[in-house]
């Protein structure tokens, strides 16, 4: 009874470690993910057409309001052509008779004027305010830039998507490029231990010098595909840092547990969920619907443009200001459409063109999508299967190496049997590595093309 107590807990606590683990692997994914959201900088390049497209959006909206404007001109001329006016010849005959009649100087004679057609030293100074009584563009732009707004949404979604994508198959490109390290260093130890092994039969008359030569060669070899090994670490760990906009040197955590990751895959493969609500398609039809919304504006083409303004200002010569000078003006301003060479309709015909375009250009992208994603699922299929073949492979090779290299040292093997045999131990540690990680990178495929993870 206690052993099958301590058995149970010891299966509750595996347990417990084998989801802790898991979660914790998923959290250091979602850091990154979550930093590179705040970083990257063409996310950062996204966020910024997306608020350009709102503040057009307010620009859209504030041509409902009035606008005011405040204007002035001053001009001054001399020339030109005047207007005479005989006053004299007209007035003064009878301003003569009216003083001898009246014996008085009453009524005093008059000169001839002439006015000059160009002002001097003239100001005209007033406030403007304008407004829109009816005019339907307004409204339909309005509309196309909220619409505009929703596509520029959908957009940086997108690339959200593509970011999570290519962090994660980075960081698992990175991970298997430090376990390929590991694997060479290892490869490493066994290349020198059987260079000791072929010094000391040589020393004690057993071994050749071929062998011994063979042997340095093999280390050499090793020592290069370590160096070349950590290199591919560098360059890794560069690019993963480019993606989140850090410093090309910062450290990745790097306690990841891939065989929590490589639980799901089987499911994955079983059963694979197309998401409807792809942004791509969504921003397929916000299209869509913006060039019904042009439609619309175009076929409003007839509707009269009516506006008012109201002006407040003063005008003279001589900066003069006062009741006289100060006036006020109001107006409307009547636009009605009578003939334009038909590029209304025009215009009409092309919008409708668009729109076919558009529907045709999202139905082709769904087909698109459907494919791809079942395309992601058949390369997991095919990932994870060549993945179970090389473990199999690897555990063939480690039971060869061993009795391989327990023969040579029992005489039975010769040392190129040896090498052969721990060639092949490599590759076959290299190829579960490698084959491990195309596994949990074709998951992050699966995973883009169905739109599953949260970017929220």
């Amino acid at each position: 009874m206690k052993f099958f107590s301590f058995k149970v807990l010891s299966v509750f606590v595996g347990a417990i470690m084998f989801f802790s683990s898991d979660g914790f692997a998923q959290e250091v994914l979602d850091n990154y993910v979550t930093e590179a959201f705040k970083n990257n900088i063409v996310l950062q390049q996204k966020n910024i057409s997306l608020e350009k497209a709102q503040y057009t959006l307010k620009t859209a909206k504030s041509l409902f309001l009035p606008t005011v404007e405040f204007s002035t001109s001053w001009s001054t001329a001399d020339g030109g052509r005047n207007i005479p006016l005989p006053l004299g010849d007209l007035l003064n005959p009878v301003y003569s008779t009216l003083n001898q009649l009246t014996a008085t100087n009453n009524f005093p004679l008059m000169e001839n004027q002439s006015i000059n057609f160009l002002p001097k030293n003239y100001y005209d100074a007033k406030v403007r305010t304008t407004v829109a009584i009816i005019n339907t563009d307004l409204g339909f732009n309005k509309k196309i830039s909220e619409q505009q707004v929703v596509l520029q949404e959908f957009e940086v979604q997108i690339y959200k998507r593509d970011l999570v994508k290519n962090i994660k198959t980075a960081y698992y490109n990175y991970l298997n490029a430090l376990q390929a390290v590991d694997v060479y260093k290892s490869g490493l130890q066994l290349a020198n231990e059987g260079l000791r092994v072929n010094e000391k039969l040589l020393e004690g008359g057993k071994g050749l010098p071929a062998y011994v030569l063979r042997s340095k060669s093999e280390v050499e070899n090793v020592k290069a595909q370590v160096v070349s090994a950590e290199q591919q670490v560098v360059n890794a760990r560069m690019y993963f840092n480019f993606l989140l906009n850090r410093n090309p040197e910062d450290k990745i955590e790097t306690n990841f547990d891939d065989k929590a990751g490589l639980a799901k895959t089987e499911s994955l493969i079983a059963d694979l969920t197309l998401s409807s609500a792809r942004e791509e398609l969504k921003a397929l039809n916000q299209v869509i619907d913006i060039n019904k919304t042009a439609l619309k504006m175009n076929r409003q083409f007839a509707v009269p443009k009516l506006g008012a303004f109201v002006d407040l200002g003063s005008q003279s010569e001589g900066f003069h200001f006062n009741d006289q000078t100060r006036y006020y003006m109001v107006g409307l301003q009547l636009d009605i459409p009578i003939f334009a060479g038909n590029r209304n309709n025009y215009k009409i015909k092309q919008t409708n063109l668009d729109i076919r375009n558009a529907e045709l250009n999202a139905n082709l992208v769904s087909q698109q999508l459907n494919l791809t994603a079942k395309t992601a699922q058949n390369n997991l299929r095919s990932a994870y299967q060549t993945y179970q073949s090389s473990l199999k492979q690897y555990e063939a090779a480690s039971s060869y190496q061993r009795l391989i290299e327990k023969g040579f040292k029992a005489g039975t093997n010769s040392f190129i049997e040896t090498v052969d045999a721990r060639n092949q131990y490599t590759s076959a540690q290299l190829l579960v590595n490698i084959n491990r990680f195309k596994v949990l990178s074709a998951m992050a495929d699966v995973e883009r093309e169905t739109a599953t993870y949260s970017i929220n």
